[in-house]
């Protein structure tokens, strides 16, 4: 037996042929679908990159407890547990989250593994005069974005881009191994993540009009482009998609020509989805986890029971891929892997509502009827603690600062009796903000109106505290979003009515830039430029106090006020915004 999982990141369910997208090039998703069981209520779990990939090696959610990071010491593997019985496991990646602090103990499960360099910045090609870089409407500037530019030099061919790489290696496992028995080899490409980077071919597939600035890679922040823009960079993502399906077709022709269908378990998946000017927002984490982004793609053969052109509707999350390969290869799965199998043969329930979220931010549940988005009961999102044995963020480690008030706590169900080190959390974006919601996909399948229904809301705030106590999240987290860690729930806990009103203030769009006046100094200006000057600076302190006040500008100091404004959401009220313009446009 031979399992082979191909996984991509960002990748848009709603944009793919078997789930409704009828304008992009993606013939071979099509196929897939021809050849699989095709999920139609699969969800995310744990977000965004990293989180998800603890699911799916340990079969559990990661939010809960900690943001990104990796793997923590008392964790199970899916992939290590199947090389200690006897199955080669392969990774063939160009992710580069992998290599960083956040993400450094992955890898080393795998029997074998491989990486390719370039993508999103990785720093990679050392190049001390900067690169040349068009004009763009890139607001958001991090190191990694120069870096970008340097590595793009080096991919100048559909051959040395690191997707293609990645398949190459991905295939020559196969190949090289097609005789042999019980081997895993997940091949995982970065792509369709920002930057949207492709090859002229994808692009000719989405021809368009278009004279504006280079704009492959959005900020994570409301949507301030003009309509040709954010279609510019619609046909972009859909290029880089269309890519990914080529890449795909080399899998599946693989398996064609090998006969790999009789004994091989193929899994197509991805981590979560990309919003692209969707409900006004791009990207993904500052805004709530909206079903663009967590109702996920999902498609598996499985040669045992030979289900192809079927849908299934059960409700799975990515906690359930690790517990379908162990079972798939006859490996107990240890107590503490929480997710199931995935119904392939048989189209039968495996939970009756699944979690999923980042963490410090909104905690989500469904049924696969209702969504509830339950945000913190206090506008200071607290308390919030991370758990770890492991204190590193992203691409560092965690701070002397951070770590000055460290204390033990006591071990969780799943720690193995270890206790982990407990230190204040932090959100990027406060949940708050956006209040808690509460949708009906089958009445409001784009979840554009939330709902204020307290008897629902009852039910599912009660599903969410059974999974929450399931999960033994830290008390702590019921705390934070104002729920009783023990007893039922009741009327007092609700939210969704209170805070409906910030919800709406929320989600109102921003009204386009040539609504406002423009001056010497205007929205356009960068936050340092108005931060310098003594009378813009006090138009800020004045009508947006709290922007000053937050980490937001501690990063992204060199961005536009419209690009802060739209990463900061109800932060900053269009009342508030326009006022500001006035007073900036009279300077």
């Amino acid at each position: 037996m031979k399992a082979i999982m191909v996984m991509f990141d960002s990748l848009n369910r709603h944009m793919l042929p078997p789930y409704g997208g009828d304008w992009t090039h993606a013939p071979n998703f099509a196929r897939l679908a021809e050849r699989t069981a095709v999920f139609d209520n699969a969800y995310a779990g744990s977000l965004p990159c990293m989180p998800a990939r603890r699911e799916l090696h340990t079969g559990r959610y990661n939010f809960l407890h900690r943001s990104w990071g990796p793997l923590e010491p008392f964790d199970d593997s899916m992939p290590e547990l199947l090389k200690q019985n006897g199955v080669h496991t392969h990774l063939a990646s160009d992710h580069p989250h992998y290599w960083e602090d956040g993400g450094a103990t992955y890898h080393g499960r795998y029997s074998t593994w491989e990486f390719f360099r370039g993508q999103e910045g990785d720093p990679w090609k050392g190049q001390v005069a900067d690169p040349e870089i068009p004009e763009d409407l890139k607001g958001f500037r991090p190191e990694f974005y120069r870096q970008d530019w340097v590595n793009r030099q080096y991919m100048d061919t559909e051959a040395r881009h690191p997707q293609t790489l990645t398949f190459d290696a991905g295939l020559e496992f196969i190949r090289t191994n097609k005789d042999a028995d019980r081997w895993f080899v997940q091949i995982e490409t970065f792509d369709p993540h920002e930057p949207f980077f492709s090859h002229q071919r994808y692009k000719d597939l989405y021809p368009h009009d278009y004279d504006g600035p280079h704009f492959d890679w959005p900020d994570y922040k409301r949507v301030t482009e003009t309509d040709d823009q954010v279609a510019h960079a619609r046909n972009e993502y859909a290029a880089l998609l269309s890519m990914c399906d080529h890449s795909l077709g080399r899998v599946l022709d693989a398996m064609d020509e090998l006969d790999l269908w009789d004994d091989t378990l193929l899994i197509v998946n991805t981590d979560h989805g990309f919003l692209l000017g969707e409900k006004g927002w791009w990207a993904k984490m500052v805004q709530p986890w909206y079903n663009e982004l967590v109702r996920l793609p999902l498609f598996v053969w499985d040669p045992r029971a030979g289900i192809a052109g079927q849908r299934r509707e059960a409700l799975v999350q990515t906690i359930d891929l690790a517990p379908t390969l162990l079972e798939f290869f006859g490996v107990d799965r240890p107590a503490d892997m929480q997710g199931a199998p995935l119904p392939v043969a048989h189209d039968t329930p495996v939970r009756k509502a699944g979690l999923f979220g980042i963490h410090g931010g909104h905690v989500n549940i469904t049924d696969g009827r209702y969504v509830y988005m339950r945000a913190p009961v206090s506008a200071d999102n607290s308390p919030l603690y991370e758990h770890t044995l492991m204190p590193t963020h992203m691409r560092g480690r965690f701070s002397p600062a951070e770590l000055a008030d460290a204390e033990l706590a006591a071990p969780f169900a799943f720690t193995k009796g270890v206790p982990t080190l407990r230190t204040r959390g932090r959100s990027f974006i406060n949940p708050y903000l956006h209040g808690t919601l509460l949708f009906d996909l089958q009445a409001d399948p784009q979840q554009l109106a939330p709902l204020v229904d307290d008897e629902t809301e009852l039910r599912m705030a009660s599903l969410l505290v059974e999974l929450m106590r399931a999960n033994d999240a830290p008390p702590s987290q019921f705390e934070r979003l104002g729920l009783p860690a023990e007893g039922p729930v009741a009327a007092a806990h609700l939210l969704a009515r209170a805070q409906h009103e910030q919800a709406a203030l929320a989600a109102q769009p921003l009204p386009p830039l040539e609504d406002f006046p423009e001056g010497r100094l205007s929205l356009r200006t960068p936050m340092r430029t108005l931060i310098d000057d003594p009378a813009a600076g006090e138009v800020l302190r004045r009508h947006l106090p709290g922007l000053l006040d937050s980490e937001i500008l501690q990063v992204l100091k060199s961005a536009r006020l419209i690009d802060v404004a739209g990463l900061a959401g109800g932060q900053v009220p269009t009342t508030a915004l326009r006022a500001v313009a006035e007073e900036l446009a009279a300077i």
